[in-house]
């Protein structure tokens, strides 16, 4: 619609798109890989006059705006896979869920070279959707790789307010077989990982112990005596920041502007801001301009509503050489109520131009933050030395 007040009368009439809606996922035509593939080219070499919405002032592409498209694709790619041929309109609202992970292999997108979006759903349950994307770029008459991305959508009725069923998908070769097998492991995973929260599960011995040895290292025993030490009396390591002090906030007020067709925020609009501000809080750490290498667990947990007020908070978690770990906390205040209500958890990896300082944890909540990167960023060793390799080769 050209005007949110027309949102009320569409939103009536998609009531009617119910009996649409397949009872059983049996009822439903299976889909292949191949049926959701789909290729879009971003012209910014044969099209110079786009550029501008896609330059930064270091004179390459700003990564919030792929994140938006990669956003705007992944929901086009199932719509695709969901697609009746007999039914004008899909009853179905298609939402991203989650951005499992968007790894990058080449630091700089240049502004004025043709980019390559491909994609096609990887795995399906019964009311969800996993999406792989892959961005190449245009150098010299052949599109090279920058990122694979990997998302989840969701499947809901006409009104975005239940589950509803989509077409499952029938793997043909051995190598889309496997595809589907590391789809149905990254949602084991994500539920182990959810479980391990320690909002569900108290600390291991061995992450009390590494906690511990944390705040013994920031104790100031310079006072005279065993007995003087006091837990207020806190010096940092050498080269080294409080993580109270390497954070970053932000307000934002939601317009009409930015709203999808359900008349709620645009998803990629909150990941480029919040990606934005991830960006300047490592770039503020570490004193040099920090590269995307890493998109890791951005969770949708609620939409975000047209007039909302949305508080963003980046803080660096966890620093390494010159990898730095940005987790950025988004959240609506209802004027209203006075309630802040979280929407949205993003995980961005950067590496920076020199070696950052390191982040030290003031508090014991703190201390369970870093841990959690910590073990965050060790699984995700393989992956950062396979960048630092390309890059280097």
């Amino acid at each position: 619609s050209s005007h949110i007040r027309d949102h009320v009368q569409a939103m009536q009439e998609r009531k009617a798109l119910h009996t649409l809606l397949a009872k059983r996922q049996e009822d439903l035509p299976p889909r292949r890989m191949k049926d959701s593939y789909l290729e879009v080219i971003l012209p910014l070499g044969s099209q110079p006059e786009i550029r501008e919405k896609y330059l930064n002032v270091y004179n390459s592409v700003r990564f919030g705006r792929i994140l938006e498209d990669l956003d705007s694709l992944g929901v086009l790619i199932c719509y695709t896979h969901t697609k009746q041929e007999a039914q004008p309109r899909s009853p179905l609202s298609i939402v991203t869920a989650l951005v499992d992970k968007i790894n990058l292999c080449k630091k700089i997108i240049y502004p004025d070279c043709d980019i390559k979006f491909t994609g096609n759903v990887s795995w399906v349950g019964r009311t969800s959707m996993e999406v792989k994307m892959h961005m190449l770029q245009l150098h010299d008459g052949d599109y090279s790789p920058v990122l694979d991305a990997t998302f989840v959508m969701v499947a809901r009725d006409p009104e975005n307010k239940r589950p509803a069923f989509v077409n499952p998908l029938i793997p043909e070769t051995p190598e889309e077989e496997e595809i589907f097998k590391q789809g149905e492991f990254n949602k084991t995973k994500r539920i182990d990982f959810s479980t391990a929260s320690l909002l569900k599960m108290a600390p291991t011995a061995e992450e009390r112990s590494i906690v511990h040895d944390i705040f013994l290292n920031t104790l100031d025993t310079r006072q005279e005596g065993e007995g003087t030490v006091s837990f207020r009396s806190r010096i940092l390591p050498p080269n080294s920041v409080w993580m109270e002090d390497a954070k970053l906030k932000s307000l934002q007020i939601c317009h009409p502007q930015e709203r999808n067709i359900f008349n709620r925020i645009f998803g990629g609009f909150l990941m480029r801001k919040a990606f934005e501000l991830g960006w300047a809080t490592a770039c503020s750490c570490g004193g040099s301009r920090p590269f995307i290498i890493s998109v890791d667990d951005i969770m949708f947990q609620r939409p975000v509503e047209v007039g909302s007020l949305l508080l963003l908070s980046a803080q660096v978690c966890y620093t390494e050489k010159n990898y730095i770990q940005v987790r950025v906390h988004s959240e609506v205040f209802d004027a209203d109520t006075r309630e802040h209500h979280t929407t949205n958890i993003f995980h961005f990896t950067f590496i920076s131009e020199k070696e950052v300082p390191r982040v030290v944890p003031k508090t014991y909540g703190g201390k369970y933050i870093q841990l959690k990167n910590f073990s965050f960023n060790s699984m995700e060793k393989k992956r950062l030395h396979f960048f630092s390799f390309h890059n280097e080769t």
